[in-house]
């Protein structure tokens, strides 16, 4: 009896052994998953999200260790660094000053005796090959720095650049990690994002103001020596280990697509009439990378419909950038609005369609006054997917484009033409567009019974070719169920306009409009779609568009 007795109490025993050990490995597998999310969450932490949780007492010590000796060094660094900088920045300068000036020389230049304060820093998360870190710096500096400046006119100007005030933050990428000291082969510097760079323009014995334009091209070649020397995606590399460092320059990784479509409701920036709006975009803002649409003169709500193609370094930070302005001619254009889109929300290979509200402040990203609406097609391509992607707006390639192959296998699978021999060529997408207008719902009423008596008038904007459909007499929800065909003779740059209108006796009656660019049309071959009704209080219209391709080839 014993025996069993002591077997059960021993089994009884050895479950509880077993259970407890099982308890205690669970919660120190939570304890240890827990700490790696929490681990995780820091590595992702910014300058700005450390500042939100840690007051500056509470900083790193190393960082007040190395803002104490960074001021005791400074003469030193003032006098050991001058001539090396200003070696380096004035060709710089030199590059990018603006048409006004014809040269431009640094004859005085020194750092001043004021040490730069490291005001924040982070540890930015990486993919275990390299150590990144992002170091905030301030500084309200001292320099003694003296421009001379030789301008298109022929006129010799001294320029003192005084009371600079900088906050930035530099990005450090410690890359690649090896096992020998200092643990890393190489150090790679850029500004990662320049919050603050204020300075005053005087001339020496003179005033700035008496040759006008002399400050703003002096700006702008600051800014644009800065954008393209030193912010990122640029990086300067500086070998610390003897070895080849090349594959972390800065290089080219794909393609940005952009089509200006249209805007809508644009603030009116002339007294009399309306204003005359184009577009500046760009994704890094150099002279020679920002694109510039034509000007729609007279028109608050313009229609561009004008392709654009940028290149993209680092599609997980760059950004694409669209202002609107109102053209003055001979006068400063008007900034009307902004937008920017982060090229990490695109998702490569398929085309995002969006209208952005515009805003005055891109930094703040938000504005209550209305400004109007921008609508834009987007298509980012990387390298080495093309084969994978259809674009739509790529018409002149070397090869045979993703599109053409698509093309070249017709919408339903049949051959329609092999396009493989042809070399350097301009695709002209040539097809017939089917347009069934099915119906319309929540019109705005036009007469005085509530009613309307509504049609739709169909054109495409490069040909003009227009077709209407029947009046439905008394309706706010009509049906029409008919079918256009239009012979389209250049698909990736037409468009289908479609113009509610109420019939009078004496003649009709505007109540709203629907704009389709045939992006979609050319790469789904047909599909149905609801769209609201533009400058109308109200309203509906349901289309369905089928795409028949033709493709023609002729030569460059």
């Amino acid at each position: 009896m014993g025996f069993f007795l002591g077997l059960v109490l021993g089994i009884a025993f050895g479950i509880g052994l077993v259970v407890l050990f099982v308890r205690s490995e669970n919660s120190r597998a939570k304890s240890r998953s827990d700490l790696a999310a929490t681990v995780a969450a820091f590595a992702r932490m910014t300058v700005e999200d450390s500042k939100k949780i840690l007051p500056g007492e509470y900083y790193p010590s190393w960082l007040d260790w190395l803002n104490l000796e960074l001021k005791k060094i400074w003469p030193f660094v003032d006098e050991a660094a001058s001539e090396l900088v200003r070696s380096s920045v004035e060709p710089i300068l030199e590059q990018y000053k603006a048409g006004i000036l014809a040269s431009l020389k640094l004859s005085k230049f020194t750092i001043g005796t004021i040490a730069p304060q490291f005001t924040g820093v982070s540890i930015v998360e990486n993919d275990g090959s390299s150590v990144t870190m992002e170091l905030e710096m301030q500084w309200d500096g001292n320099p003694n720095i003296v421009l001379d400046i030789q301008t298109a006119l022929g006129v010799a100007l001294p320029i003192q650049v005084k009371n600079v005030a900088f906050t930035g933050v530099f990005r450090l990428i410690f890359k690649p990690l090896v096992d020998v000291l200092p643990c890393f082969g190489a150090l790679s510097y850029s500004l990662r994002e320049k919050k603050k760079l204020d300075y005053t323009l005087k001339v020496v014995g003179g005033e700035l103001s008496s040759i006008p334009g002399i400050s703003d091209a002096i700006e702008d070649t600051i800014h644009d020596a800065i954008e393209d020397s030193i912010t990122w995606p640029v990086r300067n590399i500086i070998p610390i280990i003897p070895g080849d460092y090349s594959d972390l320059e800065l290089k080219p990784v794909g393609t940005l697509n952009v089509k200006l479509v249209q805007a809508k409701n644009l603030t009116n920036k002339d007294l009399i009439g309306k204003s005359d709006p184009f577009a500046k975009m760009y994704i890094r803002p150099l002279r020679d990378r920002i694109k510039r649409s034509r000007t729609i003169s007279n028109d608050l709500n313009p229609i561009w419909n004008e392709h654009f193609e940028f290149v993209v370094e680092d599609p997980t930070t760059q950004q694409l950038t669209v202002k609107i302005y109102d053209d003055e001619g001979l006068q400063a254009s008007e900034y009307i609005g902004g937008v920017v889109v982060k090229l990490k929300d695109l998702q490569p290979g398929k085309v995002k369609d969006v209208w952005l509200k515009l805003l005055k402040d891109l930094e703040i990203q938000r504005d209550k006054k209305d400004r109007g609406q921008v609508h834009l097609e987007l298509l980012y391509c990387p390298y080495g997917m093309e084969n994978e992607i259809m674009n739509p707006f790529a018409i002149q390639k070397f090869s045979m484009t993703s599109l053409e192959k698509a093309l070249k296998s017709g919408v339903n699978g049949n051959d329609v033409l092999d396009t493989s021999t042809y070399k350097k060529k301009d695709v002209i997408v040539r097809g017939v567009l089917s347009v069934t207008v099915i119906s319309a719902e929540n019109l705005p009423p036009m007469d005085v019974m509530g009613k309307a008596d509504p049609f739709v008038v169909l054109s495409m904007k490069k040909t003009e070719v227009k077709n209407k459909t029947r009046v439905v007499n008394d309706s706010l929800n009509p049906t029409w169920n008919q079918t256009f065909d239009f012979v389209v003779e250049d698909g990736l740059h037409d468009m289908l306009i479609m113009e509610v209108y109420d019939h009078d006796t004496f003649g009709k009656d505007y109540m709203g409009r629907c704009i389709i660019t045939l992006t979609r049309a050319l790469m789904e071959g047909e599909y149905k779609e609801s769209l609201p009704l533009e400058e109308a209080k109200s309203g509906t219209l349901t289309v369905h568009l089928k795409w028949t391709p033709q493709p023609v080839y002729r030569d460059s």
